[in-house]
């Protein structure tokens, strides 16, 4: 079950264990996994007031109401209540916390007009982060959870199996990316989240995107897509090809490169350090001269959001215990030729480490 009803149980008694008096949590990933409600983000207020002890309720606008108790939400235990336009509805949080508080955990992408609305309606409570309760739970996916990982990773997989049908000289990347995006969906995501088809000098770009360039012979193309699926779990995985030939100097580090990720991706297993994996990635490229060219972290958390805890990268001492779910996607990037990347989502788990992408690394050449 994705969407569990002891979630709110848990959470509630890490609240009180983190010192607060509740959880105020606006539409996002965090109000989804205690209640499977993907609510819309909207000026009007959608706010989940979560005490430490008590009932939790589910503030909505009226036209909301019927998309809310047609969620999870209702049955995991949670009271609904609507406020129609016009009304403020911020004394309903302040009436739903039944007291007064002295610390609330705010959604950490909560807007800010709403922030300063909390502040003023609840003066007397401390503002602080509710990721200090949410992300140590949200870190430890469940077996559901993993298999929906594995799931979302399968249908990005079938994409990127069938890039020998799109990529090929004298199309531009951003025709390309069109193709992608039509796939990711047929794959059965829900959402685009991003394409990225980055040829020659723009491959030296990590978060490039798609462009007019067309695509040349020799070109090495970094292709990084994600989406999110029906379930709410997001796919990210990036292969880099090449059109015809490569030139000698990227094969060169492409093996680097391709031997680094490798060696990460086995240096997964319960009890060793965040940064550790950091840098099972990263020394074997510095070694061979590119440390410089090796620009990001080596990876970050993935399930209800693309990016989320726990970060792979330096000085991160967090120990991985089974169920964290991350990626993998050490690079070199080269400013003005080209560059590479590699990743796949990995879980940590009692045994060691799964590959949740299961296409192989090498250099794809098309």
């Amino acid at each position: 079950m994705l969407y569990p009803p002891e979630r709110l149980a848990h959470a509630q008694t890490a609240i009180t264990a983190a010192g607060l008096d509740a959880l105020l949590l606006t539409p996002g990933s965090d109000l989804r996994y205690l209640t499977g409600y993907n609510a819309h983000a909207l000026e009007r207020l959608t706010c989940l007031v979560l005490p430490a002890e008590g009932t939790a309720t589910l503030i909505v606008p009226r036209l909301e109401r019927p998309a809310a108790e047609a969620s999870p939400a209702p049955g995991t235990g949670v009271a609904v209540i609507d406020h129609v336009d016009g009304e403020d509805p911020y004394p309903l949080v302040r009436k739903a916390l039944g007291g007064p508080v002295r610390a609330v955990g705010l959604a950490d992408r909560m807007w800010a007009a709403q922030v300063l609305a909390l502040r003023a309606a609840l003066p007397d409570a401390a503002q602080r982060l509710a990721s200090e309760v949410i992300a140590p739970l949200r870190m430890r996916k469940t077996p559901a959870e993993v298999a929906a990982l594995r799931e979302a990773g399968a249908a990005i997989d079938a994409v990127h199996a069938r890039m020998g049908e799109w990529l090929r000289a004298g199309r531009t990347e951003a025709e390309v990316g069109l193709d992608i995006a039509r796939a990711i969906r047929e794959a059965g995501h829900e959402t685009v989240d991003f394409v990225i088809v980055a040829s020659g000098p723009n491959g030296a770009s990590p978060h490039h995107a798609t462009s007019d360039r067309v695509i040349a012979p020799g070109d090495p193309v970094v292709v990084d897509i994600g989406g999110t699926m029906p379930s709410g779990y997001c796919s990210d995985s990036t292969r880099t090809y090449v059109v015809g030939t490569p030139p000698s100097e990227f094969t060169g580090y492409y093996e680097v490169l391709h031997a680094a990720q490798k060696a990460a991706v086995a240096a997964v297993r319960p009890g060793v350090s965040a940064s550790s994996v950091d840098a099972a990635a990263r020394s074997p490229i510095a070694d061979a001269g590119y440390g410089e060219a090796f620009v990001h972290r080596t990876g970050h958390g993935i399930g209800l959001d693309g990016h989320e805890d726990p970060y792979i990268v330096t000085g991160n001492d967090l120990p991985l215990e089974p169920g964290m779910a991350f990626s993998v996607e050490p690079g070199i990037y080269l400013a003005g030729r080209h560059g590479a990347r590699i990743e796949d989502i990995v879980v940590c788990t009692d045994g060691g480490v799964e590959r949740l992408n299961t296409l192989g690394t090498e250099l794809v050449e098309l």
